[in-house]
């Protein structure tokens, strides 16, 4: 298998100098016992800058780290649900080589914004128009280990090769890796070694090759210019860049 297939950052870079993650098929890890990140460390770092933990859902089967999802309900103050990852930071990336101070970047967790109506029911994850940010997540989060790359500052990761909307009715087929720019706080958790908290952006085909071609800071400013709350929570119908 090529080195593009197998989804290695330092070796496949867009015109626009970005690193290029593909996971069409991702080799599940084994052969070693499952990890577990630091939960109280993550759960306390979620509260004092993302809000209180209302549910949690934990992974029943894991391979290689154990994934949860952590759910802060939407407040008068913050009228959104926010998904946060436990279990991505459970094992070291793999970084390339010259990265600078790469003690910053070996271990993250992922969030992601949602409308505070977002159907998060046990009947509306039967429908994958509901579920798809959560699978998401998950998805990424273990990406790393599976692939034996990294996601960080920039990253972005098409949903297969070809990319395929995330779900029926859904224009999204892609992801870009960002902090978390509502949150500057909660970027690094407090505490050693560092962890960086990612923000996940839904994004279609179009911005995608947009990215990958004027790189990332451009593609992030047209996106503003046409949906100011492109950081808030996730919107199946704004304004897309074609």
């Amino acid at each position: 298998m090529k080195d593009e297939e197998r989804g290695d950052a330092h070796n496949e870079m867009s015109p626009g100098g970005s690193a290029i993650l593909r996971h069409d098929s991702p080799q599940p890890s084994s052969g070693y016992d499952v990890a577990y990140a630091d939960d109280e460390r993550i759960c306390a770092h979620i509260e004092e800058h993302l809000g209180e933990i209302g549910v949690v859902w934990h992974e029943l089967v894991s391979f290689g780290v154990h994934i949860d999802i952590h759910v802060v309900e939407p407040t008068e103050e913050r009228p959104f649900v926010t998904l946060v990852t436990s279990g991505m930071s459970a094992r070291p990336m793999t970084l390339p080589p010259g990265l600078e101070s790469p003690e910053e970047w070996r271990l993250a967790e992922l969030m992601m914004v949602l409308p505070p109506d977002w159907d998060l029911s046990e009947e509306g994850f039967e429908d994958e128009r509901h579920y798809w940010p959560v699978r998401l997540l998950k998805s990424l989060a273990r990406l790393p280990g599976d692939m034996d790359t990294w996601l960080g500052w920039g990253h972005s990761v098409p949903n297969g090769h070809p990319a395929e909307p995330y779900a029926p009715e859904q224009p999204f087929s892609g992801a870009l890796v960002i902090p978390p720019i509502l949150f500057p706080e909660a970027f690094r958790m407090a505490g050693e070694p560092p962890i960086r908290l990612f923000q996940v952006v839904p994004v279609t085909d179009a911005e995608m090759e947009m990215k990958l071609k004027l790189g990332l800071d451009a593609v992030l400013e047209r996106l503003e210019e046409v949906y100011p709350e492109i950081y808030g929570p996730l919107n199946i119908r704004r304004p897309v860049l074609g």
